[in-house]
Protein backbone atom coordinates (compact mmCIF):
# COMPACT_ATOMS: atom_id res chain seq x y z
CA UNK A 1 0.00 0.00 0.00
CA UNK A 2 1.17 3.79 -0.27
CA UNK A 3 3.21 4.81 2.20
CA UNK A 4 2.10 7.91 4.20
CA UNK A 5 4.05 10.49 2.14
CA UNK A 6 4.27 13.34 5.37
CA UNK A 7 6.25 10.37 7.01
CA UNK A 8 8.28 9.40 3.98
CA UNK A 9 9.52 13.16 3.34
CA UNK A 10 9.89 13.58 7.03
CA UNK A 11 11.94 10.31 6.51
CA UNK A 12 13.90 11.81 3.94
CA UNK A 13 14.36 14.97 5.77
CA UNK A 14 15.44 13.34 9.28
CA UNK A 15 18.49 11.57 6.81
CA UNK A 16 19.61 14.44 5.34
CA UNK A 17 19.31 16.66 8.13
CA UNK A 18 22.46 13.89 9.53
CA UNK A 19 24.78 14.68 6.47
CA UNK A 20 26.40 17.18 5.97
CA UNK A 21 25.56 19.69 4.18
CA UNK A 22 25.89 19.35 0.01
CA UNK A 23 26.35 22.38 -2.13
CA UNK A 24 23.21 23.07 -4.11
CA UNK A 25 23.03 21.25 -7.57
CA UNK A 26 22.27 24.03 -9.99
CA UNK A 27 19.72 22.88 -12.11
CA UNK A 28 19.47 24.98 -16.10
CA UNK A 29 16.46 27.26 -16.37
CA UNK A 30 13.64 25.82 -17.44
CA UNK A 31 11.85 27.96 -19.84
CA UNK A 32 8.29 25.96 -21.00
CA UNK A 33 5.21 26.99 -18.61
CA UNK A 34 4.23 23.12 -18.24
CA UNK A 35 5.59 22.31 -14.67
CA UNK A 36 4.38 18.68 -14.08
CA UNK A 37 2.74 16.15 -16.24
CA UNK A 38 1.32 13.00 -15.93
CA UNK A 39 1.05 10.77 -18.76
CA UNK A 40 -1.06 7.57 -18.23
CA UNK A 41 0.77 7.01 -14.79
CA UNK A 42 -0.94 3.79 -12.88
CA UNK A 43 0.61 2.48 -9.98
CA UNK A 44 0.46 -0.75 -8.62
CA UNK A 45 1.55 -2.40 -5.52
CA UNK A 46 2.50 -6.19 -5.16
CA UNK A 47 -0.14 -7.31 -2.56
CA UNK A 48 -1.92 -10.65 -2.68
CA UNK A 49 -4.72 -9.65 -5.06
CA UNK A 50 -2.38 -6.57 -6.21
CA UNK A 51 -3.77 -2.92 -5.41
CA UNK A 52 -4.02 -0.84 -8.19
CA UNK A 53 -3.61 2.76 -6.21
CA UNK A 54 -3.48 5.04 -9.31
CA UNK A 55 -4.54 4.13 -12.94
CA UNK A 56 -4.40 5.96 -16.46
CA UNK A 57 -3.81 8.91 -14.46
CA UNK A 58 -3.08 12.35 -16.81
CA UNK A 59 -2.63 15.58 -15.69
CA UNK A 60 -1.37 19.01 -16.70
CA UNK A 61 0.09 21.55 -14.39
CA UNK A 62 0.94 24.88 -16.12
CA UNK A 63 3.14 27.48 -14.08
CA UNK A 64 0.35 29.64 -12.18
CA UNK A 65 -2.05 26.73 -11.84
CA UNK A 66 -3.67 25.98 -8.89
CA UNK A 67 -5.59 22.52 -8.89
CA UNK A 68 -7.48 21.05 -6.07
CA UNK A 69 -7.36 17.32 -6.14
CA UNK A 70 -10.41 16.00 -4.14
CA UNK A 71 -11.55 12.70 -3.41
CA UNK A 72 -11.91 10.01 -0.27
CA UNK A 73 -9.53 8.03 1.54
CA UNK A 74 -8.16 5.55 -0.40
CA UNK A 75 -8.86 7.18 -3.73
CA UNK A 76 -5.36 7.52 -4.66
CA UNK A 77 -4.56 10.91 -3.76
CA UNK A 78 -1.01 10.41 -1.16
CA UNK A 79 -0.05 7.86 -4.08
CA UNK A 80 -0.39 10.75 -6.80
CA UNK A 81 1.49 13.18 -3.89
CA UNK A 82 3.75 10.62 -3.47
CA UNK A 83 5.38 10.46 -7.50
CA UNK A 84 4.70 13.95 -8.30
CA UNK A 85 6.68 15.15 -5.21
CA UNK A 86 9.13 12.52 -6.30
CA UNK A 87 8.68 10.31 -3.12
CA UNK A 88 7.23 7.10 -5.31
CA UNK A 89 7.88 5.90 -9.20
CA UNK A 90 4.93 4.64 -11.40
CA UNK A 91 4.72 1.30 -12.18
CA UNK A 92 3.19 2.30 -15.70
CA UNK A 93 3.32 5.81 -17.98
CA UNK A 94 5.71 8.95 -17.32
CA UNK A 95 5.87 11.55 -14.71
CA UNK A 96 7.64 14.60 -16.25
CA UNK A 97 8.86 17.50 -13.89
CA UNK A 98 9.97 20.65 -15.68
CA UNK A 99 10.50 18.08 -18.64
CA UNK A 100 12.54 15.67 -16.97
CA UNK A 101 11.26 12.35 -16.76
CA UNK A 102 12.17 11.49 -13.05
CA UNK A 103 11.93 7.57 -13.74
CA UNK A 104 15.05 7.89 -14.93
CA UNK A 105 17.06 9.61 -11.77
CA UNK A 106 18.77 8.26 -9.15
CA UNK A 107 18.17 9.00 -5.63
CA UNK A 108 20.49 12.17 -5.37
CA UNK A 109 18.64 13.54 -8.31
CA UNK A 110 15.33 13.14 -6.91
CA UNK A 111 16.71 14.59 -3.92
CA UNK A 112 18.35 17.42 -5.92
CA UNK A 113 14.63 17.94 -7.62
CA UNK A 114 12.60 17.90 -4.50
CA UNK A 115 15.32 20.64 -2.85
CA UNK A 116 15.16 23.20 -5.87
CA UNK A 117 11.59 22.44 -7.53
CA UNK A 118 8.95 21.85 -5.15
CA UNK A 119 7.92 22.94 -1.64
CA UNK A 120 5.77 20.73 0.92
CA UNK A 121 3.16 21.52 3.06
CA UNK A 122 1.82 18.55 5.10
CA UNK A 123 -1.79 18.32 7.69
CA UNK A 124 0.35 18.58 10.97
CA UNK A 125 3.25 21.38 10.84
CA UNK A 126 6.74 18.88 11.35
CA UNK A 127 7.98 22.25 13.08
CA UNK A 128 10.90 21.38 15.47
CA UNK A 129 9.24 22.36 18.91
CA UNK A 130 13.32 23.21 20.23
CA UNK A 131 13.59 25.84 17.62
CA UNK A 132 12.60 29.11 17.18
CA UNK A 133 10.03 29.70 13.96
CA UNK A 134 13.01 31.48 12.11
CA UNK A 135 15.13 28.35 12.65
CA UNK A 136 12.45 26.13 11.62
CA UNK A 137 12.49 28.08 8.14
CA UNK A 138 16.21 28.46 8.06
CA UNK A 139 16.78 24.69 8.53
CA UNK A 140 14.74 24.24 5.38
CA UNK A 141 18.02 25.51 3.33
CA UNK A 142 20.09 23.61 5.83
CA UNK A 143 18.69 20.52 4.39
CA UNK A 144 18.98 21.83 0.92
CA UNK A 145 22.38 22.73 1.35
CA UNK A 146 21.61 26.11 0.31
CA UNK A 147 24.04 28.81 0.51
CA UNK A 148 24.57 30.12 3.75
CA UNK A 149 24.89 33.47 2.46
CA UNK A 150 21.50 36.16 3.34
CA UNK A 151 19.78 32.43 5.00
CA UNK A 152 18.35 34.41 7.67
CA UNK A 153 16.95 37.15 5.52
CA UNK A 154 15.24 34.89 3.39
CA UNK A 155 13.34 33.24 6.55
CA UNK A 156 11.96 36.52 7.29
CA UNK A 157 11.39 37.33 3.85
CA UNK A 158 9.20 33.93 3.70
CA UNK A 159 7.64 34.73 7.29
CA UNK A 160 6.85 38.62 5.96
CA UNK A 161 5.22 36.75 3.03
CA UNK A 162 2.77 34.70 5.15
CA UNK A 163 2.48 37.41 8.01
CA UNK A 164 3.97 35.90 10.79
CA UNK A 165 7.34 37.80 11.05
CA UNK A 166 6.05 39.03 14.50
CA UNK A 167 6.38 35.60 15.82
CA UNK A 168 10.44 34.69 14.38
CA UNK A 169 11.88 34.82 17.93
CA UNK A 170 8.83 32.20 19.29
CA UNK A 171 9.04 28.51 19.78
CA UNK A 172 6.23 26.81 17.69
CA UNK A 173 4.71 25.60 20.75
CA UNK A 174 3.28 29.54 21.73
CA UNK A 175 1.81 29.38 18.19
CA UNK A 176 -2.04 28.90 17.39
CA UNK A 177 -2.83 25.87 14.69
CA UNK A 178 -3.07 28.53 12.15
CA UNK A 179 0.40 30.37 13.30
CA UNK A 180 2.13 27.19 12.78
CA UNK A 181 1.12 26.01 9.38
CA UNK A 182 2.07 29.55 8.08
CA UNK A 183 5.09 29.13 9.33
CA UNK A 184 5.29 25.70 7.68
CA UNK A 185 4.07 27.23 4.29
CA UNK A 186 7.02 29.73 4.99
CA UNK A 187 9.20 26.85 5.40
CA UNK A 188 8.05 25.29 1.95
CA UNK A 189 8.38 28.71 0.16
CA UNK A 190 12.06 29.16 0.55
CA UNK A 191 14.58 28.34 -2.37
CA UNK A 192 10.96 29.73 -4.69
CA UNK A 193 10.20 26.08 -5.85
CA UNK A 194 8.68 25.95 -9.00
CA UNK A 195 5.34 23.79 -7.43
CA UNK A 196 3.81 23.63 -3.92
CA UNK A 197 2.27 20.59 -2.90
CA UNK A 198 0.22 20.91 0.12
CA UNK A 199 -1.69 17.49 1.56
CA UNK A 200 -4.64 18.11 3.40
CA UNK A 201 -2.74 21.82 4.92
CA UNK A 202 -6.13 22.38 6.58
CA UNK A 203 -6.89 19.29 8.35
CA UNK A 204 -5.36 20.05 11.53
CA UNK A 205 -7.39 23.31 11.89
CA UNK A 206 -10.50 24.67 13.42
CA UNK A 207 -12.93 26.56 10.82
CA UNK A 208 -11.27 29.87 11.77
CA UNK A 209 -7.84 29.14 11.37
CA UNK A 210 -8.94 26.94 7.95
CA UNK A 211 -10.62 30.14 6.90
CA UNK A 212 -7.64 32.44 7.57
CA UNK A 213 -5.03 29.32 5.72
CA UNK A 214 -7.56 30.01 2.28
CA UNK A 215 -7.45 33.64 2.59
CA UNK A 216 -3.11 32.94 2.52
CA UNK A 217 -3.53 30.30 -0.53
CA UNK A 218 -5.87 32.61 -2.42
CA UNK A 219 -2.79 35.66 -2.26
CA UNK A 220 -0.32 32.78 -3.26
CA UNK A 221 -2.52 31.64 -5.85
CA UNK A 222 -3.01 35.65 -6.83
CA UNK A 223 0.67 36.47 -7.22
CA UNK A 224 1.51 33.57 -9.16
CA UNK A 225 1.90 30.38 -6.81
CA UNK A 226 2.03 27.28 -8.95
CA UNK A 227 0.34 25.03 -6.21
CA UNK A 228 -1.57 21.16 -6.02
CA UNK A 229 -3.82 20.80 -2.87
CA UNK A 230 -4.90 17.57 -2.31
CA UNK A 231 -8.24 17.41 0.39
CA UNK A 232 -11.20 15.16 0.98
CA UNK A 233 -13.03 18.82 1.52
CA UNK A 234 -15.43 20.10 -0.97
CA UNK A 235 -15.50 23.40 0.50
CA UNK A 236 -11.54 23.61 0.68
CA UNK A 237 -11.39 22.43 -3.23
CA UNK A 238 -13.68 25.46 -4.38
CA UNK A 239 -11.43 27.65 -3.30
CA UNK A 240 -9.02 26.71 -6.19
CA UNK A 241 -9.26 27.89 -9.86
CA UNK A 242 -8.99 24.19 -11.01
CA UNK A 243 -10.57 21.41 -9.81
CA UNK A 244 -10.02 17.51 -10.42
CA UNK A 245 -11.70 14.51 -8.38
CA UNK A 246 -10.28 10.87 -8.12
CA UNK A 247 -11.86 8.22 -7.24
CA UNK A 248 -10.46 4.50 -7.37
CA UNK A 249 -7.56 5.71 -8.85
CA UNK A 250 -8.85 7.45 -11.85
CA UNK A 251 -8.30 10.94 -11.85
CA UNK A 252 -11.45 13.38 -13.91
CA UNK A 253 -11.64 17.34 -13.97
CA UNK A 254 -14.38 19.40 -13.40
CA UNK A 255 -15.30 21.21 -16.74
Amino acid sequence: MARDPERRFAGLTRSRAAERPRPRRELAPYPDPTVVELRNVSRTYGSEPPVRALRGVDLVVNRGDAIAIVGPSGSGKSTLLNIVGCLDRPTGGRCLIEGTDVASLDEEELAAVRGRLLGFVFQTFNLLAHRTVIENVMLSEVYRGGDRTGRRERAMEALERVGVADRADFLPGKLSGGQQQRVAIARALTGAPSLLLCDEPTGNLDSANTESMLGLFDELVAGGMTMLLITHDESVAARMPRRTTIVDGRLSEHV
